[in-house]
């Protein structure tokens, strides 16, 4: 019996390369744009860091901004606020961390942490309860900070958890100060 096969490599061997390079490809000339179309458009891209200007909050006032769909408060606390939240111990507070929105343990809840460091009168939270997701009411609660009126729970002046079924304190999102009087979140 005749060996058909050889070692070399024959026009039809070329023709099934050519043909499976061809079809892989067309398949992936057919597969990226539902590829592409799952990355996040324009417009997401843009809500991925916000410039917001601070120079019109008040001692003793807060604001809301929306940054990726979601509110964060701005609070410029007052000396009172500052000093009632320096004073309570951190064994009194059921959640003794503070918690950066991409770092799950980041840090102490002390009063420095929770603010910018230099900034203490600035603190920037998500606005969004770490019990259910709802949005807390401001300077609402007994504490004087937020409070969060789906099941009660009561969040001080430095968005620490202190009353209610509220398992963490509010969450900091990363952000810095660009200017005196502007804040970069994201």
């Amino acid at each position: 019996m005749a060996n058909t096969h050889s070692a070399e490599p024959t026009r039809r061997d070329f023709l099934y390369l050519a043909t499976g390079a061809m079809g892989v490809v067309g398949a992936a000339s057919v597969a990226w744009p539902f590829i592409d179309q799952m990355n996040p458009d324009a417009s997401a891209l843009a809500l991925a860091s916000i410039e917001v200007d601070i120079s019109a909050v008040e001692v003793g006032q807060s604001i809301t901004v929306t940054w990726r769909g979601k509110p964060v408060f701005i609070r410029h606390r007052t000396e009172k606020e500052i000093e009632e939240a320096k004073a309570v111990p951190l064994t009194a507070l059921p959640d003794p961390l503070a918690r950066n929105s991409n770092l799950p343990d980041s840090a102490e809840a002390t009063d420095a942490n929770r603010a910018a460091e230099g900034k203490e009168p600035w603190l920037v939270m998500v606005g969004i309860c770490t019990h259910l997701g709802c949005v807390p009411i401001g300077d609402a609660g007994d504490f004087g900070g937020w409070f969060c009126p789906c099941h009660g729970s009561h969040y001080d002046t430095a968005g620490r958890i202190r009353l209610g079924p509220a398992p963490q304190n509010l969450l900091v999102p990363p952000f810095a100060f660009v200017e005196d009087a502007k804040i970069k979140i994201g």
